[in-house]
């Protein structure tokens, strides 16, 4: 089974407002980068880029190395890593409805995040932002970066 981590980010300039999402994948020794992508959309929050960004970095390992395949996410949302580890299972077993009884915010996006882990032999990991780990700030940078390029396309 092959090792690879996924460093995720994503973020808004406004919450809503434009934002984006990127992943770094590297093969697991940490040593190369094998694929790294980024995406953007002009009216969207923090949370949604959050999810996105893993969503896609998942989807690209299961679909380039298959599914056998041991995945760290690293990731600097607590958001995403509490709610795919402990929040979800709540969720699903209350009909996707939080501990106060009202619907789950993105939903559609944790089902989609649920079902790849699924497939996955997944470990989720949180990393401090902006504390200076390389590729978490290379994450950021494309994200920065493609906010700016969704934002003035938009205008």
């Amino acid at each position: 089974m092959q090792k690879t981590i996924i460093y995720t980010d994503g973020g808004c300039h406004g919450n809503p407002g434009p934002g984006a999402w990127a992943y770094v994948v590297v093969d697991g020794d940490g040593t190369r980068i094998a694929h790294e992508a980024t995406g953007g959309a002009p009216h969207t929050t923090n949370n949604q880029m959050e999810l996105d960004a893993v969503i896609h970095g998942l989807t690209w390992v299961s679909q380039a190395r298959g599914t056998d395949e041991a995945v760290t996410v690293r990731t600097d949302s607590q958001y995403v890593r509490n709610g795919i580890t402990s929040w979800i299972h709540t969720w699903m077993k209350n009909g996707w409805r939080t501990a106060s009884r009202s619907p789950v915010k993105n939903r559609e996006r944790w089902q989609t995040l649920h079902e790849l882990a699924s497939r996955l032999s997944v470990n989720w990991e949180w990393v401090r932002g902006h504390a200076g780990d390389e590729l978490n700030e290379r994450c950021d940078a494309l994200v920065q970066q493609t906010i700016r390029e969704t934002d003035s396309a938009s205008q």
